[in-house]
């Protein structure tokens, strides 16, 4: 009930953003100018590909995130596409495998990107990611030999569902990169793992995103 409560309060911030943006637009319909750090572009509505990189806890673990983007923009104020993340947190003695340990996967699904007063140069976007993912539970060893190398095996894997609501802080940097810094959620299905809680994966992340397009 707190997930879905939490759900519909970021859906109508969401909505009020996105109609902010679009009565803007109306008003200032014939200035169609884009405003960067290094000057004022004209831009039609376009497309981006980004990439990205974080941080997260993950089971109280440190872990690196990953992500890439692909969308479409429409009218300047919201973005529809496809995003994917992927994570590794630090590893841990298991003493029933007598092996280090760590939690390995990724996700992906819909992107949802409202963003609010996008021509300025500094602005906020509000992304979410709806999709499905998978996690594995994995050992390592280093080998004996003189030639010792790692080893690593899945011990243990599930699936998942996942609803991420971030909020980015956007800078337009030329008329075809932006960059931005960004916090997101993650709130995902319960997890059956061996050795792991079923809300582990749950937690806040936060990163830079790089984007190249037409925006």
């Amino acid at each position: 009930m707190k997930k879905i409560l939490s759900l519909l309060i970021i859906f109508s911030f969401m909505l009020c953003a996105y109609g902010q943006e679009n009565e803007m637009n109306s008003r200032y319909q014939n200035n169609s100018e884009i405003n960067t750090l290094f000057g004022r572009n004209k831009i039609s509505s376009g497309g981006y590909g980004g990439f990205g990189v974080g941080y997260s806890s993950i089971n109280n673990k440190d872990a690196i995130i990953t992500t890439a983007r692909g969308a479409w923009i429409i009218g300047h104020g919201l973005a529809i596409g496809f995003a994917g993340t992927g994570f590794m947190n630090s590893f841990q003695y298991d003493p029933v495998l007598d092996a280090d340990v760590n939690l390995t996967g990724g996700y992906g699904g819909l992107l949802v990107e409202p963003i609010l007063m996008g021509r300025f140069p500094v602005h906020l976007s509000f992304p979410v990611i709806a999709g499905i993912g998978g996690v594995a539970y994995t050992s390592s060893q280093w080998t004996n030999d003189p030639w010792g190398y790692q080893e690593s095996w899945i011990e243990d894997y599930t699936n998942f569902f996942i609803l991420e609501p971030g909020v980015e802080l956007e800078f337009n940097v030329l008329k075809f990169f932006r960059f931005a810094f960004g916090l997101s959620y993650r709130m995902t299905s319960d997890i059956s793992l061996m050795s792991t809680p079923p809300t582990a994966l749950n937690g806040l992340s936060g990163g830079m995103t790089f984007k190249f397009g037409k925006f």
